[in-house]
C-alpha cells in the first residue's frame, strides 16, 4: 500500500512538473502531456531496466500512465484558462512547480530504494540508494532534455544530492524500522525540505566558471 500512496504521489507531482516546463517551452499539447508522462516514469523505466524487470513496471500497471496524462492534460487546460495571469503569477507557479517537483523527487528516490528490498537486494546498500536516485532524477533529465535545456540535476541548486541523502536515510532506517509509513515520510520530509531550502537560499554546488578567459 505504501509503494501505491508513493507511486500516485511521485507519478502526480512529476507529471505537473513535466507539463509547467513543457508549457512555458511552447508545447503544444501533445506536446505537454507527453513531456508530463516522461517525467513521470522515465525514473522508473531506468530504474527496471537495471534489475532487469521486463518490462519495466509503468508497463504493466496502466493506471499510472492514465493518471500522468490526465494530470498532464488539467494543467496543461488550467494554464490554458489563466494564461492572461500566467506573467502576474509566474513566480508563484515557480515555486508551486518547485515544489511539487521536490514531491516527486522525494517519492520516487524513497519508491527507488524500497525496489532494492522487494527485489532483494537489501545487503547492497550502494544499488539500493542508486536505485533511489535514479529512479527520482531520471524522470526531469528526460524533461530537460526534451524541452532542450540542460539537465537541472547538472548546473542548479541541490538536487541529485537530496536524493541520494534521502535515499540513505531510508535505507539504514529500513534495516532497523519495520515501519513504512513512519521511514518514507522522515526520508521524503528530509529530500523535500533540502530542495526547498536549496531552491530559497540558491545553494549550489561548487562549479567552475570560465567566462572571460
Amino acid at each position: 500500500m505504501i509503494l501505491l500512496i508513493l507511486e500516485i504521489i511521485g507519478t502526480i507531482s512529476f507529471a505537473i512538473s513535466g507539463a509547467v516546463v513543457a508549457i512555458k517551452a511552447k508545447f503544444d499539447i501533445f506536446g505537454v502531456t507527453f513531456v508530463g508522462v516522461i517525467t513521470a516514469m522515465g525514473g522508473g523505466i531506468v530504474r527496471d531496466i537495471i534489475i532487469g524487470r521486463y518490462p519495466p513496471a509503468v508497463f504493466s500497471n496502466f493506471y499510472i500512465f492514465l493518471i500522468a496524462v490526465i494530470t498532464s492534460i488539467i494543467v496543461f487546460i488550467i494554464i490554458y484558462k489563466n494564461k492572461s495571469h500566467f506573467s502576474m503569477f509566474e513566480g508563484i507557479i515557480e515555486y508551486i512547480n518547485n515544489f511539487f517537483d521536490a514531491v516527486g523527487l522525494a517519492a520516487f528516490s524513497v519508491m527507488g530504494t524500497e525496489v532494492a528490498f522487494i527485489f532483494g537486494f537489501s545487503d547492497n546498500m550502494f544499488l539500493a540508494v542508486t536505485l533511489g536516485v535514479l529512479t527520482g532524477i531520471g524522470g526531469g533529465i528526460f524533461r530537460d532534455i526534451l524541452t532542450d535545456t540542460t539537465p537541472y540535476v547538472f548546473k542548479k541548486h541541490i538536487y541529485a544530492i537530496a536524493s541520494i541523502l534521502g535515499s540513505s536515510l531510508y535505507y539504514l532506517l529500513r534495516m532497523n524500522i519495520d515501519n513504512l509509513a513512519v521511514i518514507s515520510t522522515i526520508s521524503m520530509v528530509l529530500v523535500v525540505a533540502i530542495r526547498m531550502l536549496a531552491a530559497k537560499y540558491h545553494w549550489s554546488l561548487p562549479k567552475i566558471n570560465l567566462d572571460g578567459e
